[in-house]
């Protein structure tokens, strides 16, 4: 019998118990504290903005998490300033992109209808996973479609459990000979690379034919060390889950060893990842379900934010524990 909703978020990753953030060295933390005093004081405002809507909203608080300042800071190389600008350069796109109010679900629904994108499943860290179908995007730059895109990236942020900070997003050529829009899934990259940094975990590319070795080659020119390490070519698909390579695939094989596998088949659709799930998509099911999961989700975490403050810099893995362990009173909206 077919499914056609995503998979239960995962509380534990498969292969090791989730732990809080551990205790930052001396020097580390000395940062961290010149970052969260920033960005907490009460006179607070964003630099270049009008002041009358200059000041942080509740939404963006809850942004900047304690786990949020640690991203920036370890992709600014542990300087305080670069990281400050970083961030309210980010805070500043957020607000123009409509990452709170623009981008809404009824807004991007148009562009999800065909199922070029759906987020179903979790790695073995716990990521979850943006599943693409290249051969669906258009050949042609839609905005539209950069806005979907990046509208499922915080979708995969809002189901992310206890301990787990990154998604994985697979993409699976077969039968595809065509390229999506260079342009637009360069726009993608950028916004990933500049906006959302640490996030992306694991990138997954199967069954890619060589016609299109140009494509990816030209793209990776624009993409950071960090990004490029990232993206896996053609990984190993057996009946055992997935795999980076065929070693990894035959030191499974021989020892059971988790920590070669990338994906088990319980996590994986059966077209095209020869998972164990018979998902089909059908929208007028996955939208609503997808929706209403998140929603309720993200409702939970934000009243448990609030409960333990609602301020800057409270942590992640605190707000998701109490959410998961229902720890809080009120949080269920009761």
């Amino acid at each position: 019998m077919s499914i056609c909703v995503p998979l239960p978020i995962l509380t534990n990753s498969h292969d090791a118990v989730p732990v809080p953030p551990s205790t930052l060295p001396e020097k580390e933390q000395t940062l961290y504290d010149c970052v969260l005093e920033h960005f907490s004081a009460a006179d607070y405002t964003l630099p270049s903005i009008n002041q009358e809507g200059a000041a942080l909203t509740v939404d963006e608080k809850f942004w900047l998490s304690y786990e949020c300042l640690l991203r920036y800071l370890r992709a600014t190389n542990w300087n305080a300033d670069a990281a400050i600008k970083r961030l309210e350069d980010t805070l500043k796109w957020r607000r123009e992109f409509g990452i709170y109010d623009k981008i809404t679900p009824e807004y991007v629904e148009p562009e999800a209808r065909n199922g070029k994108a759906f987020i179903f499943g979790c790695d073995t860290h716990g990521r979850p996973a943006i599943c693409m179908s290249p051969s669906k995007l258009s050949a042609e730059e839609s905005f539209r479609t950069i806005q979907f895109i990046i509208w499922m990236v915080e979708r995969a942020v809002d189901l992310m459990g206890p301990g787990v900070e990154t998604l994985a997003a697979l993409a699976d050529y077969a039968g595809n000979t065509r390229n999506p829009s260079f342009g637009m899934v360069r726009t993608i990259v950028d916004i990933v690379q500049t906006h959302y940094p640490e996030r992306l975990g694991l990138v997954l590319i199967a069954h890619l034919p060589w016609l299109l070795n140009t494509f990816f080659k030209l793209l990776m020119a624009f993409m950071d060390p960090y990004t490029r390490q990232k993206l896996v070519f053609n990984p190993v698909i057996n009946e055992n889950g997935v795999f980076r390579t065929t070693a990894d695939a035959e030191v499974w094989e021989a020892q059971a060893d988790n920590t070669s596998r990338v994906f088990e088949p319980d996590q994986l659709i059966q077209e095209g990842w020869n998972g164990t799930q018979p998902f089909v998509y059908s929208h007028d099911v996955y939208w609503e379900a997808l929706v209403t999961l998140c929603e309720e989700r993200r409702s939970k975490m934000v009243a448990a934010w609030h409960c333990m403050g609602g301020k800057v810099g409270i942590k992640e893995w605190d707000v998701k524990v109490a959410v998961k362990d229902e720890t809080i009173k009120g949080i269920d909206g009761e």
